[in-house]
């Protein structure tokens, strides 16, 4: 689809205009494409990521390992903070009020870079104890408290990617965000090759390259929003409207409100699940060093799987907000609908060839034997999760968009605590690590089922901001 026909297509959201089926299809597909092959470029870099750490040997990998539940923890909290105001963003944009759009703007620079200080201090005030709260062996614990320290002191970065990122998402445009987070895995794998190999900094030059592409792709993303997007931009243009307040930076109480109504429930949801990944990792680390890694590069391999199902989340969400914003209820319903289809059929397929090159896959991650084994089991079991999987993301993406995320993030604790973990507690000490990962098939299979049967009911629709 030609950028104009796209554009068009978007306006005709905006404008109430009816739409065909084959137009919706397309224009759903076109907004995933850019997504879709940035989260898979993003998965393929920690995909290499790992793939060097994993060379450098079984004890580098669990260090990283260890700590990478804690790392999503964070990086949940900043999604959370962003689509807060970005979801204000995308209804205000459905409903031609791009004046206020602007604003929010405004105020979520504000807001957020506050947050990510906050996050910052948090982050590399625990990265000593961390890794033994993890329950890691002293082994470990120095390269693992290394890594996150890092991670953390580029809370800042991550926030204005994923703000930035999510603003333009929100405006509709896909194309300019994917072509930086693609830009960014590049400029990764070059980093940390050079980190890695050439300096010889191992699991601390693996984060520092990391560090270093997030900065220069975070700085890049502003500025196009900031001083290029033409709904957006703020700087370097004429100003927009006649009310002197739109011009403030200053965060206003109702604006704030609705963030918080929206993000708070989303951040919640992350610090919960992503406490309940931490304890997923206290069950596997027992289990040994070959568990850890396994259970790390397995999670590496299956991303792949599910990334193009976040590209179509993130399609759903711009469609759904900006369609709610214009008043269509009928046309945000069947863009829903048919983001799910489609999102359930791309995943049924990346699915089974997970299944069948589950070993391939493993073997490109490390050479040890043992942890390819263990990583294949796993893989398989989750294979036979993935359409569910699937639904569950898409969804989620769906009711993100129209501003219902309380409900839907109690629904995603209540699966994670009372099926997962409870499974996983009683089948890791008989099973293994195949335990722990049938746990997580049964779990999100029965959470994509639930969040089926939301979005048919249509509940989600008539939240309102």
């Amino acid at each position: 689809m030609a950028k104009s026909e796209k554009t068009d297509l978007l306006a005709y959201i905006r404008e109430g205009r009816t739409m065909t089926q084959s137009e919706k299809l397309r224009l759903i597909v076109n907004l995933s494409i850019p997504s879709i092959l940035a989260q898979i470029s993003s998965t393929i870099m920690f995909f290499i990521d790992a793939s060097m750490v994993g060379h450098l040997g079984a004890r580098q990998s669990a260090a990283i390992g260890l700590v990478e539940s804690t790392s999503w923890l964070f990086g949940g909290l900043v999604s959370a903070a962003s689509m807060g105001f970005s979801v204000q963003v995308a209804h205000y944009i459905g409903a031609n009020d791009f004046d206020n759009a602007r604003h929010v703007l405004r105020q979520s620079l504000v807001c957020c870079g506050l947050w990510s200080l906050m996050l910052l201090f948090v982050a590399v005030g625990i990265s000593p104890w961390l890794p033994y709260w993890l329950g890691g062996g002293a082994d470990i614990a120095h390269e693992a408290t290394l890594y996150f320290a890092v991670f953390g002191a580029a809370a800042p970065f991550f926030q204005l990617e994923s703000l930035a990122g999510s603003m333009l998402k929100c405006s509709g445009n896909m194309k300019i965000p994917s072509m930086l987070n693609i830009m960014m895995c590049v400029l990764d794998v070059c980093f940390n090759y050079i980190f890695i190999f050439i300096f010889g900094l191992g699991v601390l030059g693996a984060a520092l390259g990391t560090l270093i592409a997030f900065i220069v792709t975070a700085c890049m993303m502003a500025w196009f929003l900031l001083m290029r997007s033409k709904e957006l931009a703020i700087f370097g243009r004429e100003r927009y409207g006649s009310d002197s307040s739109s011009q403030r930076f200053l965060p206003q109480k109702d604006t704030v409100k609705t963030a918080f109504k929206i993000g708070a429930p989303m951040g919640f949801q992350h610090l919960l699940m992503g406490s309940a990944q931490i304890v997923s990792t206290m069950i596997v680390a027992p289990l040994g060093n070959i568990a850890i890694a396994a259970n790390s590069f397995a999670i590496t391999v299956e991303s792949l799987c599910y990334m193009p199902g976040y590209g179509i989340a993130e399609a759903a969400t711009t469609l759904v907000g900006q369609g709610i914003g214009a008043g269509q209820r009928l046309l945000t319903r069947s863009f829903a609908y048919m983001s799910v289809g489609l999102g359930i059929s791309v995943m049924t397929v990346m699915g089974i060839l997970m299944y069948v090159f589950a070993p391939e896959l493993m073997a490109i991650m490390t050479p040890v034997e043992a942890i390819i084994q263990e990583g294949t089991q796993a893989l398989r079991i989750e294979a036979w999760a993935e359409p569910m999987f699937a639904a569950t993301i898409v969804c989620n993406g769906i009711f993100i968009g129209a501003g219902d995320t309380l409900i839907p993030a109690i629904m995603s604790l209540s699966s994670m605590w009372g099926v997962r973990l409870t499974l996983a507690y009683f089948l890791a000490p008989r099973y293994g690590l195949r335990g722990v990962w049938t746990a997580m098939a049964i779990d999100l299979s029965f959470r994509g089922i639930i969040f089926l049967a939301r979005l048919i009911r249509g509940r989600w629709i008539k939240t309102k901001l």
